[in-house]
């Protein structure tokens, strides 16, 4: 073994080393302000950036646990919440909070929907929840942790959910319905007005997973783009989740979940009342709640407002068509579904895409590699507009070498991998990889710098010498 192994230091280290330290690791880190990446990161410039970085900062240290010491995150929040649900299609009826993100967004409106119907439907001990196979994993996530159990309904040849599918899918013991708006994988809005329709009709609720679209569908539909309906203004719809820290460009992690009223936003709070240290409240998921990011929300929002929204908003969609516009262009290379909005999904009949997305790794390029079918994912944002042409020329160098290319045993890189585990029907090997990546994340790797404060593990060989 060579290096030590980090350990807690003896002793502190000047500040700039520490710093540098950082500024080193992140080097190796994917170049999102170049638009090298296509995900993770929503990035609307150093304007933008420096605002909020600003804004967090002045709030660094506040928590929005208790908002009778911090009144001012609670006003923020409030006003946050407020100007998202009007965004929405809401009115002052509507009720809401900030979480963490979108998953623990969609955490709450589980979390409620089981509650409320423990709380009007007793009868239901086994609570289902109809949502698409295209729904994103958080939701999966909530029904794992909650209790509840997922029917999945599949997708038509458009990727849309399939409404006949929902409605034989709803029982009585259904207490929520999912649409999304858009969907992750392929950009495409569900038949929201349908499926909230079904759940009107059977007295269950609907939750709008707006978690990506909240923030630009809107504005999309202000500059003269089709929008399907998604918003409070569909009948049905009782809850959606929109993140700020996607295309509200607010600092991570900053979402919003929204009720149609306070009632049953109610089913979302947890109490306890006997505890020795005083009378416990939580809105959400979390106990603390980092005050930062609230106020960088509440900033961007402000600065930006309605006409900086819309600027945004029309720079991501005329890229978005450069984008698509050149991939349909290039031999070999289809769209899985037609976006409604600035999220790509494309695939190939000729060649392995998992392939070309190892080629564009090369040429600096990271892209998101989906699966059923196996395809390629672009989420544009601003960062990508000055890059597009480059992309594309990438893009069409790599698809013809790609598919000019005898394919050999031994493939390697992460196309074998996703092929391998692509085709194996065994889900539940899949899941144990998946496990054993999750728990390499946290194992430290042997350093092999010579860092002040670190101490050689036992054994090594530096220290028997």
């Amino acid at each position: 073994m060579t290096g030590v192994r980090p350990l807690f230091p003896v002793a502190g280290r000047p500040r700039d080393e520490v710093l540098e330290r950082m500024r080193t690791l992140r080097s190796r880190d994917a170049r999102w302000k170049d638009g090298r990446t296509f995900s993770l990161v929503y990035y609307a410039g150093e304007d933008v950036t420096s605002l909020l970085k600003d804004a967090y900062t002045m709030f660094f240290s506040e928590n929005a646990l208790n908002p009778m010491a911090f009144p001012s995150l609670k006003k923020l929040e409030a006003e946050v919440v407020a100007m998202t649900a009007d965004l929405l299609g809401g009115d002052a009826e509507v009720a809401g909070n900030m979480t963490s993100g979108g998953s623990e967004s969609l955490l709450m409106a589980v979390k409620t929907a089981r509650d409320l119907a423990r709380a009007e439907r007793p009868e239901v001990t086994n609570p289902e929840m109809v949502l698409p196979v295209t729904a994103h994993p958080a939701l999966e996530k909530a029904a794992h942790y909650f209790g509840v159990t997922p029917v999945r309904i599949p997708v038509g040849p458009d990727c849309r959910a399939d409404v006949a599918a929902a409605r034989a899918a709803v029982s009585d013991r259904t207490v929520l319905m999912v649409g999304s708006a858009p969907a992750y994988p392929h950009g495409v809005i569900d038949p929201i007005r349908e499926l909230a329709g079904i759940a009107l009709e059977r007295g269950v609720l609907f939750h709008v997973d707006a978690c990506l679209g909240g923030f630009l569908l809107p504005f999309l539909r202000r500059l003269g783009h089709p929008v399907p309906d998604f918003d409070f203004s569909v009948p049905g719809v009782t809850s959606i989740s929109a993140d700020v820290h996607k295309y509200g460009f607010a600092a991570k992690g900053a979402s919003v979940i929204l009720y149609r009223t306070a009632t049953i936003r109610r089913h979302q709070f947890f109490t306890f009342t006997e505890w020795p240290g005083g009378l416990y409240g939580s809105p959400t998921m979390t106990g603390t709640r980092p005050g930062g990011a609230i106020a960088a929300a509440w900033a961007v929002i402000n600065h930006l407002g309605e006409e900086g929204y819309l600027s945004l908003a029309r720079t991501i969609m005329e890229t978005t068509r450069t984008l698509v516009a050149g991939i349909e262009k290039v031999p070999g290379l289809r769209l899985v579904a037609r976006p409604d909005m600035s999220v790509i999904a494309f695939t190939s009949d000729s060649f392995d895409v998992y392939r070309l997305a190892d080629a564009m790794d090369a040429r600096g390029w990271h892209l998101d590699r989906q699966q059923r079918p196996p395809c390629l994912h672009l989420m544009v944002t601003p960062a990508h507009a000055p890059v597009a042409d480059e992309f594309l020329k990438d893009l069409r160098e790599a698809a013809l070498a790609v598919a000019g290319t005898e394919e050999e045993d031994g493939v390697q890189g992460l196309a074998a991998m996703y092929g391998a585990l692509g085709s194996l029907p065994d889900r539940g090997l899949v899941r144990d990889v998946i496990i054993g990546i999750l728990e390499d994340w946290t194992r430290p790797e042997p350093d092999t710098s010579s860092e002040a404060g670190a101490r050689p593990t036992e054994g090594d060989a530096s220290e028997k010498a």
